[in-house]
């Protein structure tokens, strides 16, 4: 029995010294999926202190985000309530603010949730913050980072 297990079992030596330099190989041209995009609210949070949070982090969305809002029971009785508790899963930090959850979300401006719900839009489904824009006055077409950065890079 061990000389079949033998015979059937690969040389170790011979693997174990291809492996590192085929996965290290690999491993250089596998490109690295982005997973978190930073962004700057248009008004900002105001927290219970008054002070303004304006920039952000909102991660891609799985499966998961998206399923478990539709057992809750605020969505159950009001479905638009479900953007408020979507983006309180997705969102990592308003500024100093990272135990953002729907109590958070619901004290958003409108023009804040707008634009995070936007936002995820693009992220999720088009994986970037990129949007296609054109000169209002000769029409030259370029793109632009809508999620924002210090003034004047958005």
């Amino acid at each position: 029995m061990r000389r079949m297990m033998a015979a059937i079992a690969p040389d170790v030596s011979t693997t174990a010294s291809t492996v590192p330099a085929a996965s290290a190989a690999s491993a250089a041209s596998v490109e690295r999926m982005r997973t978190e995009f930073a962004f700057e609210l248009p008004r900002g949070y105001v927290d219970d202190s008054g002070v303004v949070h304006r920039s952000g982090v909102m991660r891609l969305a799985t499966a998961r985000d998206e399923l478990v809002p539709l057992r809750d029971d605020r969505v159950r009785e009001n479905a638009a309530y479900l953007t408020v508790v979507l983006l309180a899963r997705v969102v990592v930090r308003i500024g100093t603010v990272t135990d953002v959850h729907a109590g958070v979300v619901e004290n958003l401006f409108a023009s804040d949730l707008a634009f995070l719900q936007d936002m995820y839009r693009r992220v999720n489904s088009e994986g970037h913050t990129r949007a296609a824009v054109a000169c209002p006055e000769c029409g030259h077409g370029f793109s632009v980072d809508v999620a924002g950065g210090r003034l004047g890079e958005s």
